[in-house]
């Protein structure tokens, strides 16, 4: 099966695709977007069920979306039609990383998707491109809680994939940003996630005895149960540019 399938499929009943509960979500978008109206981008939005709820949170917001998966972003417009919030909603299949916009942005988002940029710097070197003076980037990105050990690195990983919290944070702040909010997931936040991933999978995988499926929740499952249970962290940050001089003039 293709990713982006089982992805859509292991997501139904958590279609935030980052280890965080739904109260966390509504309170980083209460910090991260502008107060009144703006316009937020969506940076890799899957679903946009991000924007959508930033869009149910700040009536006056405007909200744009990028993504490839075209099926993806179908959905994610029925989705906000039916939440009456396809007006304010445009959504673009695109490569995130060749998006062009008229206009910069109060808000840019990228939780989880920071793979698409090749790493968080990358990530936050993009989302500045599409910034404007005195906004915010929410992003969020893998870090490890301790050093990752043989069965870590087994299932994919590598040594320096990603730094320690602090080493992170240090990186983010020499790049340039300052941390206004953050959120460290919780071992909790996480086994919720990845109970949810793996058992709405298999639960469609038995239903439509579909053999691929399953084997990828049971592949999944023992990835995470066998090798980075405890070992990979996910903090979501809330930044703002440290010095509003080395705002960059344009935008892509």
């Amino acid at each position: 099966m293709e990713r982006s399938r089982i992805s859509a499929l292991a997501h139904a009943h958590h279609p935030i695709a980052a280890p965080l509960a739904d109260v966390v979500v509504a309170g980083l978008l209460e910090r991260a977007l502008p107060p009144g109206e703006g316009r937020v981008l969506d940076l890799g939005c899957g679903r946009a069920t991000w924007l959508r709820r930033g869009l149910d949170l700040r009536p006056a917001l405007h909200a744009v979306g990028v993504d490839l998966d075209t099926q993806t972003l179908e959905r994610a417009r029925r989705d906000a039609a039916a939440d009456g919030l396809g007006d304010r909603l445009a959504l673009h299949a695109a490569d995130a990383r060749d998006f062009g916009a008229d206009r910069p942005f109060d808000s840019v988002l990228c939780v989880g998707a920071t793979h698409t940029f090749g790493g968080l710097l990358p990530t936050l070197a993009a989302a500045r491109c599409h910034l404007a003076p005195g906004g915010t980037v929410l992003v969020g990105d893998g870090f490890w809680e301790r050093e990752p050990d043989r069965s870590t690195l087994d299932v994919g990983f590598a040594v320096d994939e990603y730094a320690d919290l602090a080493t992170t944070v240090d990186r983010v702040t020499a790049a340039g940003w300052t941390p206004v909010y953050g959120h460290t997931s919780t071992p909790e936040e996480w086994d919720d996630y990845e109970w949810s991933w793996t058992g709405s999978l298999a639960a469609w995988a038995l239903d439509n005895d579909a053999e691929a499926a399953l084997e990828a929740a049971t592949r999944h499952r023992d990835e995470w149960l066998h090798g980075y249970r405890g070992t990979l962290g996910f903090v979501t940050l809330v930044l703002r540019r440290t010095r509003p001089d080395d705002e960059p003039s344009s935008h892509r």
